[in-house]
C-alpha cells in the first residue's frame, strides 16, 4: 500500500512536470545527447589532470591496505619476536584449533555480539527518526542549533568522552547526583558494575554518533523532488502520511546500505572506547573481540594466534556482508545496492 502511494505519487509529478516542460518550450534535440560514450582509455587521456589526483589514494591503499594482508600468513605459523615472517615455521590450523577451546575468546565474543546487537537496534533507527525531525523543522535558525547539538560528540575523541563518562557515572558524578536530587536511589559507580556495561557502552556509542549518522539521510532528503510533496498534498495527505509514502521510500537504498554495513559489522567492536571504560571489575562483560586480539597479540606477544581470531573474525563479517546484501536484492526486486 505505501509502495503503491509512493508510485502514485511519483507518477502525478512527473505528468506534472511534463506539462510544464511542454507548455514552457518545445521539445529541443540537444546534441549532447547523440554523443557516443567513447573508449575509457580515451576519457582518460582527455581528463589526465583530473583522473591522476586519485593516484596519491590508490598509493595510500597500496600501503597501508594492501601491502600488510601479506602478514596474515602469520595465522598458520608459529611466530616470535627473534623470527621474520618468512622465516617463522609453519602450524598450518593449529592456531584456530586453538580458538576452538579458548573460553576467554568466545566471551569476547559474546560480549561483542550483545554490545554490538544493542546498537543495531538503537544506533540504526535513531539517525533516520532524527534526520526526518531536522528535516521536517520549519525554521532555519532552530534547525541549525540542533544539528550542531547533535553533530558535536562525534568530533570528541574517546578519550575525552571516556573521562567525561568516568566522571559522570562515579559514586558522586552528574547522574548520582541528579538521582539524589529526585530522591531517588543511587547505585554508586556504574562502571564498576559488569551488568550495566553493555548499557553504558551502546548508550554511550548511539550518543556520540547518531547525529553524524543524520548525515547521509538529510542529504538524501534534500535531494527529493518537491513536486512529489505537492502532489501528495493536492492528494489531501496529512504531513504523517508524506513522510510515510514519500520520505521513508525515497531514503530506502541509503537506509539499506547503512542495514548491511551495520550488520556486516556485527562483529567489529570500538576498542577506542573499550580500552578507556574497561577496568577489572567490568572486564567480564566489557571484553570484546579487538580488545581480545589486542592484549593477547601485544601485551602477551602471541602475535599467530591473535592474527588467527583477528582473521577468523574478517571472514565472518564478509560472510556477514554477503549474506545481507543477497536478502536485500531479494527483498528490493533484485536491486542490489552495493
Amino acid at each position: 500500500m505505501g509502495k503503491e502511494n509512493h508510485m502514485r505519487y511519483r507518477a502525478k509529478a512527473a505528468d506534472a512536470s511534463l506539462n510544464e516542460d511542454a507548455m514552457a518550450s518545445p521539445a529541443v534535440d540537444r546534441p549532447g545527447l547523440r554523443m557516443r560514450t567513447t573508449g575509457w582509455l580515451e576519457r582518460f587521456r582527455s581528463q589526465w589532470q583530473l583522473q591522476i589526483m586519485i593516484l596519491p589514494g590508490i598509493i595510500f591503499m597500496i600501503v597501508f591496505n594492501f601491502i600488510p594482508i601479506y602478514g596474515l600468513i602469520l595465522a598458520f605459523k608459529s611466530y616470535t619476536v627473534v623470527d621474520t615472517i618468512g622465516g617463522a615455521p609453519w602450524t598450518g590450523l593449529e592456531n584456530f584449533r586453538t580458538i576452538l577451546h579458548d573460553q576467554y575468546f568466545w566471551a569476547s565474543v559474546w560480549n561483542t555480539m550483545g554490545i554490538s546487537a544493542i546498537k543495531l537496534t538503537l544506533g540504526f533507527f535513531l539517525p533516520i527518526v532524527l534526520a526526518i525531525m531536522i528535516y521536517e523543522v520549519p525554521w532555519g535558525p532552530f534547525k541549525k542549533i540542533v544539528q550542531t547539538l547533535t553533530y558535536l560528540p562525534h568530533f570528541f575523541s574517546w578519550i575525552i568522552l571516556g573521562g567525561m563518562l568516568i566522571n559522570w557515572l562515579s559514586t558522586t558524578g552528574l547522574l548520582n547526583e541528579t538521582l539524589q536530587f529526585f530522591n531517588i536511589h543511587a547505585s554508586g559507580n556504574y562502571l564498576l558494575d559488569a551488568d550495566k556495561y553493555w548499557t553504558i557502552a551502546a548508550g554511550s556509542d548511539v550518543w556520540k554518533e547518531a547525529g553524524w549518522g543524520t548525515i547521509l539521510y538529510l542529504a538524501v532528503m534534500a535531494g527529493i523532488d518537491p513536486e512529489l510533496y505537492e502532489a501528495a498534498e493536492m492528494d489531501g495527505a496529512s504531513k504523517t502520511r508524506r513522510i510515510w509514502y514519500i520520505t521513508i521510500p525515497e531514503l530506502g537504498t541509503m537506509i539499506t546500505l547503512n542495514l548491511i554495513l551495520s550488520v556486516s559489522a556485527l562483529f567489529g567492536s570500538n576498542l577506542d572506547q573499550t580500552l578507556v571504560l574497561m577496568n577489572t571489575q567490568n572486564q567480564p562483560k566489557s571484553e570484546v573481540i579487538n580488545s581480545y586480539v589486542y592484549r593477547v597479540g601485544l601485551s602477551q606477544g602471541d602475535f599467530s594466534y591473535a592474527t588467527a581470531v583477528g582473521l577468523g573474525v574478517s571472514i565472518i563479517s564478509v560472510i556477514l556482508l554477503v549474506a545481507t546484501n543477497l536478502i536485500s536484492k531479494k527483498l528490493n526486486d533484485n536491486q542490489s545496492v552495493l
